[in-house]
């Protein structure tokens, strides 16, 4: 294969359309969730995956698997973990069963944050879907992303709000110390 491949000028092209969709769906929803919520749509993410933890076996996540999900470095998720814990929206604390270990909750008010935002992420992304739609280009990945999302609501079922998830099974944090912070590094 040459540089002028047909082939993969067309993956090419392929991939620049998928990095454009990513871009314009991201930088949409960025700012309908700082201007409705002053939430970044990192720490909208944050909060939804850690908003999923439950109490069951494997129910906790470690940090290098909160930071896969809300792709970015280790060393990135613990700073957006600090700034959400500096807001009151997290908590973190050690492992009861293994003092090395460090957990990380939604606390109440990162709850009612992220359930008011959801229907604003939701929209926004509707809205960059909707727009991207009509662009011949970005058109069959829209189609993708709409598909694909189908799929995982029929396996997932359709979830209710974040307090309905999260329910009973929530996982609270056993008291600090007496004159223990929470910002564990």
């Amino acid at each position: 294969m040459t540089a002028t491949d047909p082939a993969l000028t067309a993956l090419a092209q392929g991939w620049c359309a998928l990095s454009l969709l990513h871009g314009r769906i991201e930088s949409h929803v960025e700012r309908a969730l700082q201007a409705a919520h002053d939430l970044s749509v990192r720490e909208y993410s944050l909060l939804d995956v850690l908003s999923r933890q439950h109490a069951g076996q494997g129910g906790h996540l470690q940090m290098k698997q909160v930071a896969d999900a809300v792709v970015l470095s280790q060393s990135a998720t613990t700073r957006l973990v600090t700034r959400l814990e500096d807001r009151g929206l997290l908590a973190r604390y050690l492992c009861p069963t293994d003092r090395r270990g460090i957990y990380t909750n939604v606390s109440e008010a990162g709850l009612a944050l992220l359930e008011a935002a959801r229907p604003t992420n939701n929209e926004a992304l509707r809205e960059a879907l909707d727009a991207a739609a009509t662009e011949p280009a970005l058109a069959p990945l829209v189609r993708v992303v709409r598909q694909q999302g189908r799929r995982i609501g029929e396996l997932q079922g359709t979830p209710g709000t974040v307090r309905d998830r999260v329910g009973t099974g929530r996982v609270t944090p056993p008291p600090l110390s007496p004159g223990t912070r929470s910002d564990i590094p």
